[in-house]
């Protein structure tokens, strides 16, 4: 049986397969992504790269990729990045790298979208991993008061944590905060994802809807090709 990380290096591997020389490609976040990003450069095409992070420029600049901000280049003609949970239609919940904003703007400015995973993290409904919520600092204990009211509303009675990483509050790139909603089973992601979206600070959550065109998944006997 293979392990998670031959797995997610697989389909890292494979998803380097789908870009073509000349491209502008979205690098996503984490380490799934951080292997397609490896297998990208080993094939020493001519590209331009968005990268969806901090973490991810600096490898990819460390492996000798172009890397340009998002708007100085042309439409993004294929975004790779990887999910904490792919659920049918291909749904993702994304942001367990906390760079969940950034990741959703170059999702949307792409032509195509590939998400690429191991086999664990294909689930029959969205809702095991916590909900990742992005919120401005100023603020955000009467922030979490209100995305708690609106998690009531779908019944989830669970407050969602702050992210704390070394006894402090992680700050995503752009210096926000996340509070992690354990939901459990979501049973209406849009529906959820409008209600969130409406709150005041709050400024993005993890909730990848209709985003995704193709989900390339690592398993035991190769790489399997999801649609929607």
């Amino acid at each position: 049986m293979s392990s998670a990380d031959d797995q997610k290096r697989a389909a890292g591997e494979a998803a380097a397969q789908l870009v073509e020389d000349g491209m502008v490609v979205g690098l996503g976040t984490g380490s799934t992504a951080a292997w397609f990003v490896k297998a990208l450069a080993a094939r020493g095409l001519k590209l331009t790269c968005v990268a969806t992070s901090q973490a991810t420029a600096d490898l990819a600049l460390s492996l000798g990729l172009t890397i340009a901000e998002l708007g100085e280049t042309r439409t993004i003609d294929l975004t790779v990045d990887g999910a904490d949970e792919i659920g049918p239609g291909l749904s993702l919940i994304k942001g367990g790298g906390a760079a969940l904003l950034r990741e959703k703007l170059v999702w949307e400015a792409s032509r195509r979208s590939v998400v690429i995973a191991d086999a664990a993290k294909v689930v029959p409904i969205l809702g095991k991993f916590a909900l990742p919520i992005e919120v401005v600092a100023f603020g955000h204990k009467t922030i979490q008061a209100r995305i708690c009211d609106v998690l009531s509303e779908f019944d989830i009675g669970i407050a969602p944590r702050l992210r704390m990483k070394d006894g402090a509050p992680v700050r995503t790139d752009g210096g926000n905060l996340i509070y992690d909603a354990a939901c459990g089973r979501i049973e209406e992601p849009a529906a959820l994802a409008a209600a969130l979206k409406s709150l005041t600070g709050v400024v993005e959550h993890g909730l990848f809807l209709d985003l995704a065109d193709q989900a390339l998944i690592g398993g035991d006997a190769g790489v399997t090709v999801l649609e929607p």
